[in-house]
């Protein structure tokens, strides 16, 4: 059983495995190699990963075309997937639900492409949840860069010249990645808000010193995966409303919420933003897959009549280290579950609970329940 890992394509700093974690998949008894320079991004040489059981491959098309899984961070480029082995195994967050013709070539080439997206939330899969590890640095780094833009500090600070206020943090969305950046405002001393369309978050929000805030919508829920179900239009504006006085008065105002395989809800409109204080600073964690403020710029820092709008697409990549430590976890999990000692083979059942519902494509077919 071959596994390779080629260097990530796009301006990513991660990588879906460090040292340890090729030391681990070597020691279940996988040939494991990686492409040249994999870990440049991370300052780690190829020797590192040669001490910990990895075989280096300067040419990429051969590690990808001779080997039984290839695991990566980011979608391939379209153009690698007929290069896959046949009958091949890929893995990776694909983002299947805004990308039909990367599925078709999957579907093409007959490769079993895994999407890292899609790993059910279920108990016995939560050790392989790479949507939840990412999002939870995620909701630290988009902390840490609102303080970096912030013309204040978060904590009280009570001096001889005086006694400076906490900052006022609003985190909207209370998934993995609000819970974190509630921790983290909190642990820098800030009074911190929260809200969600799900009443049942309201005790795990109190449970970490934040308040809750509550605007009456109508009925909500969240779905069988764990997350909030789509307003309708009415609802969006009933939140807007709600929202407004809060964001009026905070110093910070961090977004996150997103609803699984479609656009981000549009919550803090232009009309909000004009309403905020200058200096204040937004951080929109869902600006990838849309964004929840208007005038966010993916990838950008804009600033609109003194509101800094912060837009990084990849905030778990400004933690780049330790989400490849926590990824690679992820990938060694799924691996290790299904790994066969004796036959030395990946079991792969499309009929498994966990399988089945993280797998795209398989035997030139689209399997995934949702994506149909």
């Amino acid at each position: 059983m071959r596994i390779f890992f080629p260097k990530e394509t796009s301006k990513e700093r991660r990588v879906a495995a460090l040292p340890s974690t090729i030391q681990r998949l070597a020691d279940l008894g996988i040939d494991v190699s990686i492409e040249s320079g994999f870990g440049n991004s991370l300052y780690i040489l190829d020797k590192d990963f040669e001490d910990s059981g990895a075989k280096i491959i300067k040419d990429r098309s051969e590690g990808l075309s001779v080997s039984d899984i290839v695991c990566r961070i980011n979608k391939p480029p379209e153009d690698e997937i007929h290069i896959l082995k046949d009958g091949g195994i890929h893995i990776s967050f694909l983002d299947p639900f805004n990308e039909k013709n990367l599925v078709d070539a999957f579907v093409s080439s007959r490769t079993t492409a895994i999407s890292m997206e899609l790993v059910p939330r279920i108990t016995r899969a939560q050790k392989m949840d790479a949507l939840s590890s990412q999002a939870n640095l995620g909701g630290y780094a988009a902390v840490i860069e609102a303080s970096k833009h912030l013309t204040k500090s978060f904590p009280m600070m009570m001096t001889a010249a005086g006694t400076i206020s906490p900052s006022k943090v609003f985190v909207i969305g209370v998934g993995v990645a609000g819970l974190q950046a509630i921790a983290t405002a909190k642990r820098l001393g800030a009074r911190v808000e929260a809200f969600d369309t799900r009443p049942i978050v309201e005790e795990q929000v109190r449970s970490l010193g934040a308040k809750f805030i509550k605007i009456d919508i109508g009925e909500t829920g969240e779905t069988d995966q764990g997350y909030a179900k789509e307003l309708t239009d009415e609802q969006i504006q009933l939140q807007q409303q709600g929202m407004k006085k809060v964001c009026s008065q905070s110093d910070v105002v961090i977004t996150t919420a997103q609803v699984f395989g479609r656009p981000a809800p549009r919550i803090v409109t232009a009309e909000m933003v004009s309403a905020m204080q200058p200096g204040t600073v937004i951080v929109d964690m869902a600006v990838s897959t849309g964004g929840n403020v208007e005038g966010s710029v993916s990838g950008e820092v804009v600033n609109l009549n003194g509101v800094t709008i912060v837009g990084l697409s990849n905030l778990p990549g400004e933690m780049a280290t330790d989400a490849s430590l926590v990824y690679g976890n992820n990938l060694f999990n799924l691996i290790e579950e299904y790994w066969d000692k004796e036959k030395k083979e990946f079991n792969f059942d499309i009929e498994e609970d966990i399988l089945s519902g993280c797998t795209v494509t398989h035997q030139g077919k689209i399997t995934n329940k949702l994506l149909k």
